[in-house]
């Protein structure tokens, strides 16, 4: 069980990181929905005086010949483009690198994201390093760091699932450490979103359920943390219901075009409400399992949600107890309403064959996983309890085959091995809780100043974004 000082200290932090984002100028995109609309954006590009534009995507969207119709827009509205299409799943710094230089060669004004998460989160970061030349990528991470207004940015989602086109946060990978981070910055969230079911309807159905499920834990995880306001709440009701109606139609019937437009609503609700009321450890520990195995997002999500829900037990039971309501499960008590929910996302999954496990994890690797999974998510993330590194540890090892788990952890030798290469880690960690108990009220003030400080620089630095809206 996490310390009380551990737990204070996340607590304190989430209430004044809520406070300050509650001052924030937070814009959504304009949205243009429906099918055939992405027929419209060439004339809103060009409403806006805009003659070059760079288009980030990835070579098997291109190989589908699902942008054609972009780019007879593009040429009959006489608009330039270049195509950057070289985006990897979990997109790298490299690529974002590439991008940002195709922009630059061709005197782009614009650029257009085409895809999934990973397009637009390369693009999103390109943009930011367009904008701020003399800033690397890994000085971008973490939260408020770019504070520069993007140039235009259009976002067209081929997935249901990501909310990239609502979202403040690009995730980018370094493939020399196996990290996954994230970039989160205001000027990141895109002007114009393109919400247009015609291009989902080709996504084969293991990419449609696992897109799907990584929408519902985009609204549950900001639904039940503790950072909701009225609107966040709202919205994230509204997705799981569109999800729970609607996903396991267009897994099945992919050409459904009602189910393939109120899954796009659905992740793009879902978007706006973790965007400001953060998502939890369902994340934390799956960026790390992408880092380190190349697991697929949504597949993660799909898997570690109802494994992380059950985790936090009562904690959860009275905001789960809600979605359940939402979605029409019943219960007794707020109890087994909250796992009834759970047993049907259990349900969900089976029924859209996605596993109960993943098979990749490796017991040495574990105490690496949890760390970095806390790094990103303590203190940060406002999720209903928290955990500690032992508890992570444990909790991933469920994670793992039935027949892996069985056997139990490595042998003596090997095992003797890990922790001695983790010893001198977690006793530093032990001691630096210990010493934050100590020192707990004065680091909360110091916190707190810290914070107001940044979100006044943040506020000044996006005040031109916003004055013209």
């Amino acid at each position: 069980m996490a310390s009380q000082a551990l737990i204070a200290y996340c607590r304190t932090y989430q209430k004044v990181m809520k406070l300050a984002t509650d001052v924030l100028p937070w814009k959504e995109p304009a949205i243009t929905k429906g099918p055939g609309s992405i027929k419209k954006l060439p004339y809103l590009i060009k409403q806006k005086g805009i003659k070059n534009v760079l288009i980030v995507t990835d070579k098997g969207l291109m190989s589908l010949n699902l942008l054609d119709s972009l780019f007879e827009g593009l040429k009959e509205k006489g608009i330039n483009y270049a195509v950057f299409d070289g985006v990897q799943p979990n997109p790298t710094i490299q690529n974002i690198e590439d991008a940002r230089n195709l922009y630059i060669e061709n005197n782009c004004e614009a650029i257009i994201a085409f895809g999934g998460g990973s397009p637009m989160d390369c693009a999103k970061a390109a943009g930011a390093r367009v904008v701020k030349p003399n800033q690397s990528v890994p000085q971008m991470k973490g939260v408020l760091k770019v504070r520069k207004k993007l140039m235009p940015f259009f976002a067209v989602p081929t997935t249901a699932g990501t909310g990239s086109e609502t979202t403040i946060a690009a995730v980018v990978s370094n493939p020399d450490t196996h990290e996954k981070y994230a970039i989160n910055d205001l000027c990141l969230r895109p002007g114009y979103a393109i919400l247009d079911p015609e291009l989902t309807v080709g996504l084969p159905p293991h990419i449609t359920s696992t897109t799907g499920m990584d929408a519902l834990t985009h609204a549950v995880e900001a639904y039940i943390g503790g950072s909701n306001t009225k609107d966040t709440a709202a919205r994230a009701l509204q997705a799981t219901k569109l999800i729970f109606d609607n996903i396991y139609t267009a897994y099945s019937d992919g050409k459904n075009i009602e189910a393939r437009q109120n899954m796009l609503l659905a992740s793009h609700y879902a978007g706006i409400a973790f965007t400001r009321a953060y998502v939890g450890y369902v994340h934390a520990i799956g960026h790390n399992l992408g880092g380190l195995y190349g697991v697929p997002h949504g597949l993660a999500m799909s898997i570690l949600l109802p494994h992380v829900l059950e985790f936090y037990g009562e904690a959860a039971y009275d905001r789960l107890a809600d979605l359940a309501d939402a979605v029409g499960i019943a219960g007794a008590n707020n109890a087994e309403k909250a796992q009834a929910f759970i047993s049907a996302i259990k349900e969900l999954n089976a029924r859209m064959n996605i596993p109960t496990s993943v098979d990749k994890i490796k017991e040495e690797d574990i105490p690496l996983i949890a760390k970095r999974a806390l790094q990103e998510g303590n203190p940060l993330y406002p999720v209903p309890k928290i955990m500690d590194q032992g508890e992570c540890e444990a909790f991933i090892r469920t994670l793992m085959p039935r027949e892996t788990a069985a056997a139990g952890p490595v042998p003596a030798p090997e095992k003797k091995e890990i922790k001695e290469e983790v010893k001198e880690e977690i006793k530093e960690a032990v001691e630096e809780v210990k010493e934050k108990a100590e020192e707990i009220k004065e680091e909360i003030k110091e916190k707190a100043e810290e914070i107001k400080e940044d979100f006044s620089d943040a506020l000044e630095g996006v005040k031109d974004e916003f004055k013209d809206a």
